[in-house]
């Protein structure tokens, strides 16, 4: 049996005109969570990846606390939906983007909502595949790292792609993929068990990087 660890990106910039961007705080969950790593001495046979910023920032930054880089296979299909297209397709009038606690809640409700009738199939998002084919992006990644020979692979995506290939795994139904979706934190660390048949689930959601009272302050949603 084999581990794949799914690692949500770092913090990246909500609010800001370029989302696609760690902050500080970002930069610096990724490098914790590779100090973790380096401290079980858990090395990695294959490392995936999107293709997003957020996603190769996180990847440098993991490799800093790693004390060695991380040069990854990057496929597109890991990269996430366009959250703006989502809410769009259900709510056509553009948001306010003061930042502002209402403003971001009524950004989380709306695009809860409009995952979820995108999954359903009662909307389609603008530029964007239907739920199925975005899912079954990510279905090919899972199938390459079950096929391969690597006992320990990192996967480092964002929240959607994460949830749709637990959505897979577990066989969960469009509403509960949309929470796990929503309750991804940064850096957040997900484990699957996989064998040439099949992946498993051993744990959601994680931070062992951050339990230290030291660090409580570092988790993050966004």
């Amino acid at each position: 049996m084999g581990t794949l660890y799914l690692v949500r990106h770092g913090q990246a910039s909500f609010g800001a005109e370029d989302y696609d961007q760690l902050s500080d705080l970002g930069l610096r969950q990724s490098v914790q969570l590779g100090r973790y790593f380096a401290s079980k001495g858990i090395n990695f046979d294959m490392v995936l990846s999107g293709t997003l910023r957020r996603h190769t920032q996180t990847l440098t930054g993991m490799g800093e606390g790693l004390g060695q880089p991380l040069a990854a296979t990057q496929w597109t299909g890991l990269n996430e939906y366009n959250s703006d297209a989502v809410i769009a397709a259900i709510h056509p009038e553009p948001l306010d983007r003061t930042p502002a606690p209402d403003k971001y809640r009524k950004h989380f409700r709306l695009l809860r909502t409009g995952l979820l009738q995108w999954m359903l199939g009662n909307t389609q998002p603008q530029d964007m595949p239907g739920w199925h084919a975005f899912g079954q992006q990510v279905i090919e990644v899972l199938d390459h790292v079950r096929q391969s020979d690597a006992e320990r692979v990192l996967l480092v995506s964002s929240g959607g792609p994460i949830a749709s290939a637990i959505g897979h795994v577990l066989g969960t139904p469009p509403e509960a993929t949309v929470e796990l979706n929503m309750r991804l934190r940064n850096t957040a660390v997900t484990e699957f068990a996989f064998s040439p048949k099949r992946h498993s689930l051993l744990t959601y959601n994680t931070l062992p990087h951050l339990e230290h009272l030291d660090y409580a302050k570092w988790v993050s949603h966004a």
